[in-house]
């Protein structure tokens, strides 16, 4: 496979290399919410593509009883727990309940063509990655998940913090490119290109339906820790 310069130099460097995926796969669908997927919003953009992609992924999640995670970023009225991420981007302020693109019921920000499901744990944090001040790691671990599917938004931000963040809490990732979206194009690319060098397999949604087919959750033997599937997202 040939690579450009970039790739190259990091390649050298010792970053990039593969990580298999598992047996016990999850999905983490970071902030498709109606804020971010709504271009009239303030903080929105054109996300329909990658959200119809995503749910092609929960469709086919959910026939293979994969655990589904969503996560919004849901502030006070006042904006009182928003702290110092509030005054570096004030267009946050689109994310205080009870206003025009946040609802008070955290459950209703989530993109409507995602359907969540009753049975799908809404995580509501107040920072980039979803595993900041949340509880998802233990949920996670629960279930015996060793392999995060990651979707969502945006790229550059809590996207790329939460693939950090899934990598450093012992779980391999997966980022379909098609699944995750951001304002900016060039972002995009960039966050995109570190993901892959340093945290998780920037794959595409057919290669992560094609493992989802691979793997039966519930029903496969000896699920522990660390067993791997017989396909590699590519």
């Amino acid at each position: 496979m040939s690579r450009t310069t970039d790739e190259e130099i990091s390649w050298q460097a010792g970053l990039g290399r593969t990580l298999e995926p598992g047996r016990r796969p999850a999905i983490v669908v970071v902030d498709f919410i109606r804020a971010f997927t709504d271009p009239r919003c303030p903080l929105g953009s054109d996300t329909i593509e990658q959200v119809k992609a995503t749910r092609s992924l929960l469709d086919a999640a959910r026939t293979k009883d994969v655990p589904v995670f969503f996560t919004t970023v849901h502030l006070e009225p006042g904006l009182r727990d928003a702290g110092l991420w509030l005054e570096k981007l004030p267009g946050l302020a689109c994310l205080e309940a009870g206003t025009e693109w946040t609802s008070s019921d955290p459950r209703a920000d989530v993109d409507p063509l995602l359907a969540m499901q009753d049975n799908e744990v809404l995580i509501v944090k107040k920072g980039a990655s979803a595993f900041f001040g949340t509880n998802l790691a233990s949920l996670l671990t629960a279930l015996s998940v060793d392999t995060v599917i990651l979707c969502g938004a945006s790229t550059s931000g809590c996207v790329r913090a939460t693939a950090i963040d899934v990598m450093h809490h012992g779980f391999r990732g997966l980022v379909p490119r098609d699944c995750v979206a951001d304002r900016v194009a060039a972002a995009h690319e960039a966050n995109l290109f570190d993901i892959q060098a340093t945290s998780a397999e920037v794959v595409s949604s057919a290669d992560v339906l094609q493992y989802l087919g691979a793997v039966a959750v519930r029903d496969l033997p000896d699920q522990g820790h660390g067993q791997h599937a017989d396909v590699r997202a590519t």
